[in-house]
């Protein structure tokens, strides 16, 4: 995923005041809106600083972005670190609208939510508004159910006109068997009501940590299998981990790399539960001595085989 750069596309400063950033973006509009500007990136560049705007002219989102910067500091591959969009609580009123108008960074950063969240404002003014989170658990949380502590960050404005990251702790009950993009409801943990108003709820989006051997897909869990030369070539049965423990795996004869292997229902929890996949790699001894490297000509030798001749009949 492509950082992207708010205050750059803009062309302000990280301290820029917000009527700085009303006027760059103004501005920009004029120049790049697609009805005056005929140029061929003209509606592109009209969508980014559109969207750059509406990050950092709301006071959340600005202050969450410019947290979730710092999270990407320092990384010379420009990769996203691993939970660099999770831990941010915004209210319904950062809702972002119509979500296929906004880059993939945008969404991730501050959620698909669209004008969902405004359930019930109209017909109870005195209820205090949901909140919308999304936050980071481990795999094995779904396989057996788990009491977390989970931190959130919530943008505040303060009496002085600005918005600092006000950190709060939330006891979180994780069921079996949830799935990476499900919601949990915590019932009157969102904002306060008005007068007597019951709190809003808070809804918590639910994201795996990346982890060392297992991705989840769906319901579905995939771990990379390392397997031998021979072991691939001749078949085995081999000791595999699982987020339940250890199993026995039966390895076909003539195993090609990438195969997946599958063992019935020990993906997530669930009904049905999902499968657990055991995707096959091919590991090569090193040739790092003599006697290897006599033994790779042998085995050479034995084989009148072409790695390439599908490739070479094209």
């Amino acid at each position: 995923m492509q950082f992207k750069d708010y205050y750059a596309a803009l062309g302000v400063k990280r301290d820029a005041t917000p009527d700085e950033v009303k006027h760059a973006y103004r501005k920009l509009a004029r120049k790049y809106h697609p009805d005056l500007n005929k140029e061929a990136n003209a509606e592109e560049r009209f969508k980014e600083v559109a969207e750059a705007y509406e990050a950092l002219n709301d006071a959340e989102r600005r202050a969450a972005y410019d947290e979730a910067s710092l999270r990407w500091a320092g990384r010379g591959d420009g990769q996203a670190p691993p939970g660099w969009d999770t831990g941010f609580e915004f209210s319904e009123h950062g809702a972002t609208g119509d979500p296929f108008d906004h880059s993939e960074f945008f969404d991730a950063l501050f959620g698909r939510r669209g004008h969902a969240g405004r359930r019930g404002a109209a017909a109870a003014q005195a209820r205090g508004q949901d909140h919308h989170a999304k936050v980071l658990i481990d795999i094995e949380d779904s396989y057996q159910g788990a009491k977390r502590t989970v931190a959130l960050q919530m943008p505040e404005l303060g009496a002085d006109g600005r918005v600092s990251l006000q950190r709060r702790q939330i006891e979180l009950s994780i069921p079996k068997g949830i799935r990476a993009g499900q919601q949990l409801r915590l019932a009157q943990q969102g904002g306060p009501g008005f007068g007597d108003g019951p709190r809003g709820d808070l809804y918590l989006e639910i994201e795996f940590r990346t982890h060392k051997l297992y991705r989840a897909d769906g319901a579905d869990v995939l771990f990379d299998l390392p397997l031998s030369p021979w072991e691939a070539a001749l078949g085995a049965s081999v000791i595999v981990p699982t987020p339940l423990g250890p199993v026995e795996l039966r390895v076909p004869a003539g195993s090609t790399a990438g195969r997946k292997l599958r063992l019935k229902g020990r993906g997530l929890p669930g009904q049905p539960p999902g499968d657990l996949y055991a995707v096959l790699s091919i590991v090569l001894p090193s040739a790092d001595n003599k006697a290897r490297e006599e033994a790779y000509r042998t085995f050479a030798k034995a084989f009148d085989f072409e790695p390439r001749a599908a490739a070479n009949e094209v």
